[in-house]
Order: C-alpha cells, then sequence, then structure tokens
C-alpha cells in the first residue's frame, strides 16, 4: 500500500498544539505517528509522513496538512489525534476510549477504520466506534480515503495509564492492513507481596520516585518514613503506591514509588 501519515496539530509550545492533561496530544501523536511509519515501512510499504510542525495557526496547520498529503497519490490518509472531555482525571476504574472520524459511510475508509477500532479496543480501551464527519476540514479537503484516529483521551486516568505509544501504533497497523496477529496487551507489573493500603505507614528504601503511577522517569530521593497516601492498580502500575514523607521521617519522597521501593 502507499499511505499517508501525520500527527495533528503544532508541536507543543507553538499556536495550536493540540490537547494537553495527563498526557500531550501532539507529543503523543508523533510519537504513534513515528511508530507507525517504521512499523508500515519494515513491511514494504510505501509511506507519507505529512504532518506540519510550523503552523501559524489551526487553520494553517491544517491547511499545510492537506497540501502535503494531497500531493501524493495513496491508497489511504491516517490522521493520527488523541481526544479531550472526559474530564476523569482521577479515574474511575473504566476508560473512555477510542473513536474513529470519517467522511462518510459509504467511503473506502470506512472498513478499515472499524478494524483500527477494534484493534485499538483489544488493548483495553472502551470502542467508541466509527463516527462520520463530513464538516471536518482534513476529511473534507484530502483527496484519499482518509480517517481520523482519536487513540484516547488525555483527560482519563484510566485511559492514560493503559497507553503506551508503542502499543498504540501496531494496533493501528494491524487494523489498516487486516492483520489477524492477536492484539498484545500492554505490560503488567507484578503486585506487592502482602496488602500495601492506603493510610499505611512504610520506609521508603530511598530511590526514584515518579509524577504518574507509570512515569518512565524519575528523581532520587531520600530514605525515610512515609505514609502511602494513594494505591493505583497494583499489578497494572509501574509505580502504584504514592508516598509522602512523614515529618521528622527523614525521607525526602512526595512521588509515585513500586512495591521494591517499600519496606513494611
Amino acid at each position: 500500500m502507499r499511505i499517508n501519515v501525520h500527527a495533528g496539530h503544532n508541536p507543543d509550545g507553538k499556536a495550536a498544539c493540540g490537547a494537553v492533561g495527563l498526557i500531550k496530544e501532539s507529543t503523543e501523536a508523533r510519537k504513534v505517528k513515528n511508530e507507525i511509519i517504521k512499523k508500515l515501512k519494515a513491511a514494504g510499504h510505501t509511506v507519507y509522513d505529512c504532518t506540519c510542525n510550523n503552523g501559524s495557526s489551526q487553520s494553517d496547520v491544517l491547511r499545510k496538512i492537506v497540501a502535503k498529503c494531497n500531493e501524493h497519490t495513496v491508497d489511504l490518509d491516517l490522521s493520527i489525534h488523541f481526544n479531550a472531555g472526559a474530564s476523569d482525571e482521577k479515574g474511575n476504574g473504566r476508560t473512555t476510549g477510542v473513536e474513529v472520524l470519517v467522511y462518510s459511510d459509504a467511503g473506502a475508509a470506512k472498513s478499515r477504520a472499524v478494524k483500527v477500532c477494534e484493534k485499538i479496543s483489544a488493548l483495553g480501551y472502551k470502542n467508541r466506534g466509527v463516527k462520520v464527519n463530513a464538516g471536518l476540514y482534513y476529511l473534507k479537503h484530502a483527496k484519499a480515503p482518509s480517517m481520523l484516529i482519536e487513540c484516547c483521551f488525555v483527560d482519563d486516568k484510566d485511559d492514560a495509564t493503559l497507553y503506551r505509544y508503542k502499543d498504540m501504533a501496531a494496533a493501528i497497523v494491524r487494523g489498516i492492513t487486516d492483520d489477524t496477529t492477536p492484539t498484545k496487551r500492554p505490560q503488567t507489573f507484578a503486585p506487592a507481596a502482602g496488602a500495601l493500603k492506603a493510610g499505611t505507614i512504610v520506609s521508603f528504601v530511598g530511590k526514584k520516585h515518579y509524577a504518574s503511577a507509570n512515569a518512565t522517569s524519575g528523581q532520587v530521593c531520600k530514605p525515610g518514613k512515609a505514609k502511602i497516601t494513594q494505591v493505583y492498580q497494583p499489578g497494572k502500575s509501574r509505580h502504584p503506591y504514592h508516598l509522602v514523607a512523614v515529618s521528622g521521617g527523614g525521607g525526602s519522597v512526595h512521588g509515585w514509588v513500586d512495591a521494591s521501593d517499600i519496606k513494611e
């Protein structure tokens, strides 16, 4: 296949840079886009990156994206986005999920859009389905069969916790290429031995703490006594336990840690 792919919006920090919540749409859309391109090229497909990084406004970004897309004769056009509006930053145990927008129910992109929703929802996201929107500038003006993929919600804690850009990209590639390989769910993590509960006073051993339960980079803190203030999905999160140093306990932790960082 010949495929156009682009990440929606300008890069973060510029005008029209997309939704920001627990994750940033522009940053994550570019990660997913890059991974999609890598996987498609490795499989022998011809892929064009039509991302705009220098738009002066939302309308200018859209015009530049469509102009890049329409330079190429392709079988399919993909726009990668992340949704917003869930307003569930604390988490309710349910994902808000994935949806894909197409120009027409009768369009050539519809069947692939259905499969993309199915593959992403197999990761654990709610399937919000394929929706027709003939008013979106990109879908209206791109000449190839096109879909706008709203991967998940930036302001839903359950979505953000589940999200991994490589898993998301792999699911999208499987959807558009009709790959029947079973979807691999994101990596899970072994729960702590024993019952660590919010309110328990523990000894923090002095490793790193993290800004969120699934962050990949953190800061080193001093060991000492700390209180577990929140517990988030042991066995599913990288760092399920939120600790705050106890006054006079000697520690400096104030963030998320994993079970190996705690002694009861």
